[in-house]
């Protein structure tokens, strides 16, 4: 992002943004693009009716802005000299604002307040060159969807490993009326280019013992990468997979009883609730076959570096507010999913969420083992590099390529992207 740009067009578009907010010293500027937004955002109103309630005379102003111009806008508002006072960012673009030097280092203030971190779901990504920028907010980790009927159908066992999972994709996948065209797809990969596909695609590198980067460097060409990339070559290339389909149709024909399984976030259970009778009865979740399955930080929360000492101790009374225990709890309720604080108790959200238990096994197997899709030491060119990712992979297919030629090139292409 062009910073000299953004900042020079600052000032005004902060007086369209909050011109109506009147900033004094018992007012907290908040912007979100949760706002309204049902679970998540009905959480975030729970949270500050209770710190207002907990500190009269002050008052929380949150703002709405559309997440599609959310980065862009927040990097203006900084530029032009006037953050919110309550940073709200995504767990993938908080980091260009901390390596700027915009927002405030919490390691200090978590020792000062012996919060203990130890535990707290993809707390890891928050920290950005020695240093704590954030509180993480959410962290999901993926787990299997499945149609049984589908399975069955095929002959095929619910996969338990890779070998079962490609066994299962082979048996489940058919042409069911004969006229030379894959009706069911044995398995579901967003092969599109971007970062769902890079994420589809690290479930088999982590399982083949892979990883992105090791020690903050790009490790493309390593051994776990190539059978990864491997692994996913034969998925697509013997057409088990639909092929140029983003995650959204996938789970459109998921919900239509066209595909068998699909490695995704807990989200697919509520993407595919309007599956029809003859459908939805067959779709079910278990844990992923792929070990340790692919995690992911998602929001983050913090403060910037040039509020005032009085108003760098009200945000942080609001950032411990939102990870207390109490309000953790909640948390998991409103937005039916495990938050990511520690040694909760889910036995009330169990109750009413379907596969609940779930969810929080999975998101504890991810973290204890350091997932995040997010590649440590590329968080500034992850955008780009899932870009080069996905478009040496699509080549690799297309052009039946040795997967070790395909990853020496996206390593090639990765450093190059580093060094600038």
């Amino acid at each position: 992002m062009n910073l000299k740009a953004l900042a020079t067009a600052g000032t005004m578009a902060l007086s369209t943004l909050l011109g109506s907010t009147a900033v004094n010293a018992e007012t907290l500027t908040f912007v979100s693009w949760m706002k309204d937004e049902k679970g998540y955002g009905d959480w975030w109103n729970e949270v500050i009716a209770k710190f207002e309630a907990d500190h009269p005379g002050v008052t929380i102003e949150m703002t709405k802005v559309a997440r599609a111009e959310y980065a862009d806008t927040m990097f203006t508002m900084f530029a032009g000299g006037n953050p919110p006072d309550i940073v709200h960012l995504a767990a993938f673009e908080y980091q260009p604002f901390a390596d700027t030097g915009w927002m405030e280092d919490l390691g200090p203030w978590f020792e000062k307040a012996n919060f203990d971190l130890t535990g707290w779901a993809g707390q890891g990504t928050c920290e950005w060159k020695g240093q704590t920028y954030c509180l993480m907010l959410l962290y999901t980790s993926y787990i299997l969807a499945y149609n049984d009927k589908l399975l069955a159908d095929g002959g095929a066992a619910l996969p338990t490993d890779w070998d079962s999972f490609l066994d299962a994709a082979r048996k489940a996948t058919r042409d069911t009326d004969g006229d030379g065209v894959t009706d069911v797809y044995g398995v579901a990969l967003d092969t599109t280019i971007g970062t769902t596909m890079m994420g589809d695609l690290l479930n088999f590198v982590l399982d083949a013992g892979g990883s992105w980067t090791k020690d903050g460097q790009p490790t493309f060409d390593s051994p776990g990468v190539i059978e990864g990339l491997q692994r996913w070559k034969t998925l697509v290339s013997e057409g088990l997979t639909p092929n140029n389909t983003g995650s959204g149709d996938l789970r459109q024909l998921m919900s239509e009883g066209r595909i068998a399984m699909r490695i995704d976030g807990p989200w697919i259970y509520s993407a595919t609730r309007k599956a029809g009778p003859d459908v939805i009865d067959h779709l079910k979740l278990t844990q992923s076959p792929l070990d340790p399955p692919v995690g992911g930080t998602s929001n983050v929360i913090g403060m910037p570096s040039s509020l005032s000492p009085e108003k760098k101790e009200l945000v942080w009374d609001f950032i411990m507010l939102a990870g207390s225990a109490e309000m953790q709890d909640r948390f998991a309720t409103l937005g039916l999913s495990p938050a990511p604080r520690p040694g909760l108790d889910y036995t009330e959200q169990e109750k009413s969420v379907p596969y609940f238990d779930l969810y929080a096994a999975a998101n504890k197997r991810a973290a204890d083992a350091g997932i995040d899709r997010m590649p440590k030491g590329l968080e500034l060119e992850y955008n780009q590099v899932a870009k080069i990712v996905g478009e040496e992979v699509q080549r690799m297919v297309i052009e039946d390529l040795d997967p070790a030629a395909t990853a020496a090139t996206i390593q090639k292409r990765v450093e190059e992207l580093v060094a600038g």
